[in-house]
């Protein structure tokens, strides 16, 4: 095994409760050389992602075609590379099957995929895996656009957008995806930019966690491709800041369900009294 993969797994932080996006600079979940452009935000989201999972060692991400397949190689996390929009067939499988295999361990299942393979070429296998209400959390890596070929219309495209691939403009709004899983019955809904690794961290242990009990769960990342929207390699944070102010198209939106609220608040109960009782422990022991 090349020593960059060896030190992804030595360095992963496995088994840790509490792990969370604080711990990027003292572990690694994305190995250096992967295939991402210089400035990416998906890299950024790979990153936040693969450390707020609950569960890293229980977890398996299930992709598609597009430019999240070409990171998967590269990071700590079992994966399974789909068929172009199918990822969501393929997750539901993948589920039931481990809740046969591992009847005692919580195996979390986690879509990862484009708004090509999400919304447009995939869309249906998406919502009848809502529907069905299989246990996973999907999340969309929404670039506005077909990034890796060339700059094609999506579903997901802003009104009025002109593309490479797409000169006269799009001429239909925006899909509203958050809204369309909410109806199809997902339990947990979030919609945001990774700007805020806070925020990313918290949507995520979010979803995942409700997937685990109650439903399905969906999470829209706004990751947009500086490379065919004309924007520099350092810009592509602004580019999502501008995007989540007051009025814009990525403000921060959740939809819960009233179980899953529920859930929600008690899992932050419970941790709050684990980490209090933890820090107490710890006075206890210094003071001793």
């Amino acid at each position: 095994m090349p020593p960059e993969y060896q030190e992804l797994v030595e360095s992963a932080t496995y088994g840790k409760q509490d792990r969370g996006w604080k711990d990027i600079g003292s572990s690694k979940e994305l190995i250096e050389q992967h295939s991402l452009c210089a400035g990416c935000p998906e890299s950024i989201a790979f990153r936040y992602i693969l450390a707020s999972l609950p569960a890293p060692e229980d977890t398996v991400f299930v992709g598609s075609t597009g430019c999240t397949s070409l990171v998967f190689p590269h990071v700590a996390v079992q994966n399974i590379h789909s068929l172009f929009g199918n990822q969501n067939a393929i997750a539901s499988g993948l589920k039931r099957t481990l809740k046969a295999r591992f009847p005692d361990v919580e195996k979390d299942v986690v879509v990862l995929a484009g708004d090509g393979a999400t919304v447009d070429i995939g869309l249906d296998m998406t919502m009848q895996s809502w529907f069905r209400q299989e246990k996973f959390t999907t999340i969309c890596f929404d670039n506005e656009l077909y990034a890796n070929t060339g700059g094609q219309e999506s579903g997901l495209m802003q009104k009025g957008f002109v593309a490479k691939m797409a000169p006269k403009g799009k001429n239909f709004d925006k899909v509203r995806l958050a809204e369309i899983a909410r109806e199809a019955g997902c339990a947990y809904v979030a919609m945001l930019t990774v700007s805020k690794p806070n925020r990313v961290e918290e949507a995520i242990k979010n979803a995942v966690y409700v997937a685990r009990e109650i439903g399905p769960t969906f999470v829209q990342l706004y990751t947009p491709c500086i490379l065919e929207i004309g924007k520099q390699s350092m810009e592509g944070l602004d580019e999502m800041k501008d995007s989540e102010t007051i009025g814009g198209r990525f403000v921060q939106k959740e939809f819960v369900t009233e179980e899953a609220q529920k859930l929600i608040d008690s899992i932050k109960a419970e941790t709050k009294i684990r980490k209090k009782a933890a820090k107490d422990a710890a006075k206890a022991a210094k003071v001793g």
